[in-house]
């Protein structure tokens, strides 16, 4: 298969070439030419997979072939969750479109909205858009919907959790009736499925991947830690395993700065980005990550999902997420385009809920590896195959009513299990010796 077989125009087929595209991906085997026939579609797939190009490439060239934008007007609409992925897909489709007469632009929020005033005076082919800049420019009367003949909704999953419920309803109630509907995502919740049966018409369903999965191509591990030993673990992964770039996800803009400052006073390079930096400063911040003078980037999830960097070996959840769904977000910022990846999770005891979550999301049970040194006095619980909690089980009971003293070995994990023979915590008894009484279990850790 062939990007021509699909039916792309030459100028399009040239950029491709340009930018080293050989092989069509299965999203965009089946999304290319259900767009260039005005289908409808809702497409999931894995990260990293070549959704944007899905998209972006018919897009363009149904665009080609009509009228340019008037003034103040855009003929499609590409809504994305954060400012991020705005840029980024703003770059694909210029990229893409470097030999059309199309014309595309970025508009979000965090910087002045005067010069985005100014540049839709002209009209865009091709608007890509946070949600609440958009509205702002809408009521500004800086922007008229009445050519938009696509709309996009990339990551619309992502701009639910962020609170946009109220403004993509606003959106769709501003737009044509008549036009074509896209979404794009690597998961899709009930919650978008219902959103989108009342607004697509007759949409095409495409699922190059078991729902919600994660790249088989990036290897992923949980490493057990007390909450407070995070920091150390890191720094020592990052020196002992010799460690070049690293994308590091943090649950809070705190916690990024924070980390940011201990690394910096190591003398390892690193900066942040979070949702309370200027957008000047995270781009820099990513620029400088990407030209290779920053080694480690730390981030929230609002960066998770518009952060696109080639050959990244590694990305470390200092924290998980608290939306499960972030999680496949997260780690699919490694392992892209068929290049191989590490996933690397420090969990602490407070955070297995969440690991579960997780689990159970994407179906499997991570593979647990402790760190010699720094194995956690706070046990992580164990999870099941399909990812829950398991229940501490009862001790057995020995004539007298006292518990037994061995006890089998899913109870590792626990606050008061005994661990295997070897490892820190006891053991078996000495061989000829008789078990004395058992110790009454320590009180299971309280999540903080």
């Amino acid at each position: 298969m062939t990007f021509a077989s699909l039916g792309l125009a030459a100028p399009l087929l040239q950029a491709l070439d340009t930018l080293g595209y050989k092989t069509p991906t299965p999203v965009q085997i089946q999304a290319i030419p259900a767009v260039l026939a005005g289908r409808d579609l809702m497409a999931a797939a894995q990260t990293g997979t070549g959704k944007t190009a899905g998209f972006a490439l018919p897009v363009l060239q149904r665009l080609s072939e009509g009228e340019k934008a008037a003034s103040n007007s855009i003929r499609a609409l590409v809504l994305v969750p954060t400012r991020e992925l705005a840029e980024q897909v703003q770059s694909s489709f210029r990229q893409y479109g470097e030999h059309l007469a199309v014309s595309t632009y970025a508009a979000y929020g965090g910087v002045s909205i005067n010069p985005q005033m100014m540049r839709l005076r002209r009209g865009v082919d091709v608007l890509v858009a946070t949600p609440g800049r958009l509205l702002d420019l809408f009521r500004q009367n800086a922007i008229k919907f009445k050519q938009v003949e696509i709309l996009i909704l990339d990551e619309a999953d992502r701009m639910l959790d962020l609170g946009f419920a109220q403004e993509l309803s606003t959106v769709f109630a501003a737009l044509p009736k008549q036009k074509q509907t896209l979404l794009f995502s690597a998961t899709f919740s009930d919650e978008i499925r219902s959103m989108a049966k009342g607004r697509l018409r007759d949409p095409l369903s495409i699922e190059v991947s078991p729902r919600n999965s994660t790249v088989k191509a990036v290897k992923q591990w949980v490493v057990p830690v007390d909450k407070k030993r995070k920091g150390e673990l890191f720094l020592f992964m990052l020196k002992d395993r010799k460690w070049g770039q690293v994308l590091v996800f943090v649950k809070t803009k705190k916690g990024a700065d924070e980390l940011v400052a201990n690394l910096l006073a190591k003398k390892i390079k690193a900066d942040a980005i979070h949702g309370d930096k200027p957008q000047a400063s995270r781009q820099r911040a990513l620029d400088s990550f990407k030209a290779g003078e920053v080694q480690i980037l730390v981030a929230t999830d609002v960066a998770a999902r518009g952060l696109d960097i080639d050959d990244l070996p590694q990305v470390v959840n200092f924290d998980l997420p608290i939306v499960a769904e972030d999680y496949i977000h997260r780690i699919g910022r490694t392992g892209r385009a068929g290049a191989s990846g590490e996933a690397i999770s420090l969990v602490c005891a407070d955070e297995a809920p969440l690991l579960a979550a997780i689990e159970t999301l994407t179906k499997q049970t991570l593979e647990r590896e402790e760190e010699p040194g720094f194995e956690p006095d706070h046990r992580v619980p164990m999870t099941n195959a399909a990812g829950q909690l398991v229940k501490k089980p009862k001790k057995p009971k020995v004539p007298g009513g006292r518990s037994a003293k061995g006890v089998p070995g899913n109870w590792v994990g626990f606050d008061d299990a005994p661990a295997k023979s070897g490892r820190r915590g006891g053991g078996r008894s000495a061989p000829g010796k008789t078990a004395g009484p058992a110790k009454k279990p320590a009180a299971k850790a309280r999540p903080r």
